[in-house]
């Protein structure tokens, strides 16, 4: 309601200090956290609060939490930016970005951003109803990736995605549909300036009709027999993987 959100975890707080996307309204650390950040904390204005306790025992004791590793900030949300919006997308190829519908999992967020930054994504798009990325699970998930890794929220859903196809962005939606292509080949059908947006639904329910309409390629990961499906986070992975070892290689 504020329009904050919270960093836990030394690794997650150096990445808000070092990065200066977000602005920072004050910090509770342990002495040791304070030791370990003092280069990033000497970057920040004055006016922002750093509060310094004795130990974890002691956040504990003030916040009634075990907070990992004894750091703790607060920092501004800003406003949601839109595909137009996010520079990063409009740029010419070969890049590949990731899309999620409905998920609403901070954990799977999470460790979606991880991996989007891992293999190189250049950005993460979120429909309506995902968990945000900047919630204090989803960002504790990703190791701090949120932080760093451009991410939009496309609205309407999904006919926002036309304004990424119309500037000649593939759409690739990954769904278990034996009829689907194998994603190798979909993404073997690019050339050395493809731009990719593997597009990826909740566990529950899939990608919507509508969606998987509006997509360019339907494709899967050809599994085992008798396997049903994957965790969509470890789908992600896979994806992303296959992607980054393709646009690599640049198809030559």
């Amino acid at each position: 309601q504020r329009g904050l959100f919270v960093a836990e975890g030394r690794r997650v707080v150096e990445a808000l200090l070092s990065g200066g996307r977000f602005d920072v309204e004050r910090l509770l650390l342990s002495r040791s956290a304070y030791e370990s950040l003092t280069a990033d904390l000497a970057l920040l204005p004055e006016a922002v609060d750093v509060l310094v306790v004795g130990g974890p025992s002691d956040l504990r004791d003030i916040t009634g939490y075990r907070f990992h590793q004894g750091c703790l900030a607060l920092a501004r949300r800003p406003a949601a930016t839109g595909l137009a919006g996010t520079e990063v997308l409009r740029k010419p190829g070969p890049w590949m970005a990731v899309a999620l519908e409905g998920v609403t999992n901070p954990d799977n967020v999470g460790t979606i951003f991880r991996s989007a930054d891992a293999f190189g994504a250049a950005a993460v798009v979120l429909s309506p109803g995902c968990a945000h990325p900047l919630y204090r699970k989803a960002l504790r998930t990703s190791m701090g990736a949120a932080l760093t890794l451009p991410f939009a929220h496309a609205e309407p859903w999904p006919n926002a995605l036309a304004y990424l196809q119309a500037a000649g962005v593939r759409v690739l939606a990954l769904t278990p549909a034996a009829d689907a292509v194998d994603l190798d080949v979909a993404l073997g059908e690019g050339d050395e300036t493809d731009r990719v947006l593997l597009l990826l639904g909740s566990e529950e329910r899939g990608l919507d009709a509508l969606t998987m309409q509006r997509a360019d390629r339907r494709v899967t990961i050809t599994m085992a027999p008798g396997a049903d499906s994957l965790n969509v986070a470890a789908t992600a992975a896979i994806a992303l993987q296959r992607a980054h070892a393709t646009l690599r290689e640049g198809r030559a």
